[in-house]
């Protein structure tokens, strides 16, 4: 058991918004077990508990990454990808992406999933759509191998592409598959890996890349397998103008008209970015419970513009926070994402379009309910005992006590957390890794994305 003894101040986010101060947090297993002034314990208890004392700490629910492509860890900061705009962007990056092995797969899923933890996300999705022709391995196997060495909630996305240079697409062909090949594996990661218990640690995703990467065939069919096995449907969608310009011209119509065209709207869906809807399409996303992963670092490093967040959440339409790609971000800093998330709406909409709290709720509970996780993302008993705790006491939040939760989203220089906890276990203690030697995962990837880089020329 762990007892957070004397928390500072505690943020809930649970449906009434609890925020308080002076209170224990017992955790029993995986489990939150109670939430009271002064837990008592037995003897027999007292001697299997480790007892935290957080009375200089904020205390919240580890907050949910919603969209990620752990691969790119590899490839961050390439001075060719570095100016350029979304579609340039990926010819550039694509034939480097090509060279990805089993080694690649397993340790930037390490590190991007480290990075995650230390920064406040305990649960993590990640789009891989990327399967060279020449792979050896089963890359969903690789990552949740990872995912289990981080002890991180993971929900991975089987994601694909089809629609090779050579059929009118994007991506060069030997980074594509054909669908019959996309969506017998779909099938089989579901049956392998999927959990639908609500404090599941694996979840699968089906997510074909984008409209302009992914035939018909395979959206269609994909959203017929993720209703037959209730599992959650995600792509890309409204990320750009060339996007829109795209779909225009090859089906003639817009992004989001094709989704429901394709059966791709619902409460089983989430779209990333959703930065270029019109009104009209923000009422049907609201009306269908079609959700969105925003991505705001990414939108700005790719210029790709600014989601109108500020009214999707007036309009109910649920929200939750991604990191994106780390070779569009480029890291992995989930609390960093949080801050820009908010700034960005206020760059559009003015100094009160987003709070604090509202954009913290939207990286916890918003990430939850996208991926479908009923018992993460609040602080409540019967709860997964996903947490993560911030010291009030370091130089960084010094004059800004006078609203601890405000504090770690708009002051501070370093966002790593003093502890991570998920489903019952500490993963990140005093600032470190418990698991995981950090210098051995940076210098594994220097190696391997060297080689990578080298092997594209």
């Amino acid at each position: 058991m762990i007892l957070l003894k004397n928390c500072y101040y505690i943020a809930t986010f649970d449906d009434d918004d609890d925020e308080f101060s002076g209170y224990d947090i017992l955790i029993r297993d995986n489990l939150i077990d109670k939430i009271a002034k002064n837990v008592e314990l037995s003897p027999d208890e007292k001697a299997q508990t480790e007892i935290i004392d957080c009375s200089h700490h904020l205390v919240l629910p580890g907050m949910v990454n919603a969209h990620h492509h752990l691969y790119q860890t590899l490839t961050r900061n390439l001075p060719g990808a570095q100016d350029a705009k979304l579609f340039d962007w990926l010819v550039y990056l694509y034939p480097i992406w090509s060279k990805l092995d089993a080694d690649a797969v397993y340790y930037s899923t390490l590190l991007g999933g480290a990075e995650l933890l230390l920064t406040g996300a305990t649960t993590t999705s990640d789009h891989m759509y990327l399967y060279p022709k020449n792979f050896s391995g089963d890359i969903m196997a690789l990552q949740f191998e990872a995912a289990e060495k981080l002890s991180i909630r993971f929900s991975p996305s089987r994601g694909s592409m089809t629609l090779g240079k050579s059929s009118g697409g994007l991506p060069p062909d030997d980074v594509v598959q054909n669908p019959d090949e996309v969506l017998r594996d779909m099938e089989r990661v579901i049956e392998k890996f999927h959990d639908p218990n609500p404090l599941a640690m694996r979840k699968i995703i089906l997510a074909p890349c984008s409209p302009f990467s992914v035939d018909k065939t395979v959206m269609l069919e994909s959203a017929k397998l993720a209703r037959k096995y209730d599992v959650i449907l995600h792509t890309h969608l409204a990320e750009t103008q060339d996007e829109e310009d795209f779909c225009i011209e090859k089906y003639g119509k817009r992004p989001l008209k094709l989704m429901a065209d394709w059966n791709w709207l619902g409460d089983d869906v989430f779209f990333a970015h959703g930065i270029w809807f019109d009104d009209d399409e923000l009422r049907i996303l609201a009306e269908t419970n079609t959700g969105i992963s925003h991505c705001p670092t990414s939108n700005m490093r790719l210029g790709s513009g600014i989601a109108r967040v500020k009214e999707m959440l007036e309009l109910g339409i649920r929200v939750g926070i991604g990191v994106d790609g780390s070779a569009s971000n480029d890291s992995s800093d989930m609390l960093g994402e949080v801050r820009n998330a908010m700034l960005l709406q206020r760059v559009k909409y003015g100094a009160d379009a987003m709070s604090a709290r509202q954009v913290l709720k939207i990286a916890t509970q918003g990430g939850a309910k996208l991926l479908n996780f009923k018992k993460i993302g609040k602080i409540a008993t019967g709860f997964a005992a996903d947490i993560i705790i911030f010291d009030l006491s370091k130089m960084q939040y010094a004059g800004a006590q006078s609203d601890p939760l405000a504090a770690i989203v708009f002051t501070g220089f370093d966002h790593t957390v003093e502890y991570s906890i998920v489903n019952g276990k500490i993963v990140v203690r005093n600032g470190e890794l418990v698991d995981i030697d950090s210098e051995e995962i940076a210098a594994k990837v220097n190696e391997i994305a060297k080689k990578m880089l080298a092997n594209s020329k």
